[in-house]
């Protein structure tokens, strides 16, 4: 059984007038960035800094991949409100030792610092990616489809953008103040659809974020086994994507692309016109 949300809307820009470079004053648009304090069976867990395109499923996704729970049928309702900026998690059973789950708290390198709980490593091993291939071709379509998106980014900067593919088919495109929270939407909205949906295993991740251990984790914990990204990887990215066989393609613009690891996944095609190595940014 699926949770009950409710569809908390709050606009994503405002107007505020600033001074350009021939000193004249226009008025330009920005990211709305709010506060939403979460709480779970009336117990304060965290405060998520976000845009707010998506609450309930940015927390929904937040509580799976901080391994809070299992699945979304644990979850009774989430419900927001953007008047207090609280969003009020009702479970069905409770969550067990939720105190010794959240006692260990760990600031990350997310946008407004933001916070994990627990080990980053735990349960890594545990992990079993599926065997998957992405063709050039498809990678440079993913890439396009992304350059094409009608997006905040464009119109007032400032955010991270993140998508969930499947095949050619974009499935899902967020954007969020923070990576985080754009990967965590897409994870909640991943639990809210069928069966099929649900699983990682024929989709693919793309991110205009760095690719760190974080990002790594999260990703394999939603069974996605390819990653893109606009920017680039960490070096304990790199490493936890190693360990786990997850494949990690960053510097995605255009043509340009370096696959870091799990190049097996990649089939490249001859036919395709790739730039010299010479004029690689």
């Amino acid at each position: 059984m699926l949770p009950f949300l409710t569809q908390a809307t709050a606009p994503l820009t405002c107007e505020v007038n600033a001074v350009n470079e021939s000193g004249e004053i226009e008025t330009v648009s920005i990211p709305a960035e709010r506060a939403l304090t979460v709480y779970v069976d009336k117990r304060e867990l965290v405060t998520l800094m976000t845009l707010g395109a998506h609450p309930e499923l940015l927390v929904l996704g937040f509580l799976r991949n901080q391994r809070l729970v299992k699945s979304a049928a644990e979850i009774e309702s989430i419900t927001v409100d953007w008047e207090v900026g609280a969003a009020a998690v009702k479970t069905r059973h409770g969550i067990s030792d939720i105190e010794a789950k959240t006692a260990k708290r760990v600031v990350t390198t997310g946008c407004g610092q933001g916070s994990v709980f627990g080990d980053l490593m735990a349960e890594v091993d545990s992990i079993q990616l599926p065997e998957a291939q992405l063709a050039q071709s498809q990678l440079y379509g993913l890439i396009n489809a992304i350059r094409l998106q009608e997006s905040t980014y464009k119109s007032a900067g400032s955010v991270h953008g993140c998508a969930l593919f499947c095949g050619k088919k974009m499935l899902m495109f967020v954007e969020d103040v923070g990576r985080h929270n754009a990967i965590d939407t897409i994870a909640g909205w991943m639990w809210m659809q069928d069966a099929h949906a649900m699983e990682g295993d024929d989709k693919i991740f793309y991110t205009t974020g760095r690719l760190t251990s974080e990002m790594v984790i999260k990703s394999a914990q939603m069974g996605v086994p390819i990653v893109v990204s606009r920017s680039g990887i960490t070096q304990m990215g790199f490493d936890v994507a190693t360990r786990i066989g997850l494949c990690t393609i960053g510097r995605a613009t255009n043509k340009r692309f370096l696959c870091y690891t799990q190049p097996r996944c990649l089939k490249m095609e001859s036919t395709l016109s790739t730039p010299s190595p010479s004029l690689r940014a």
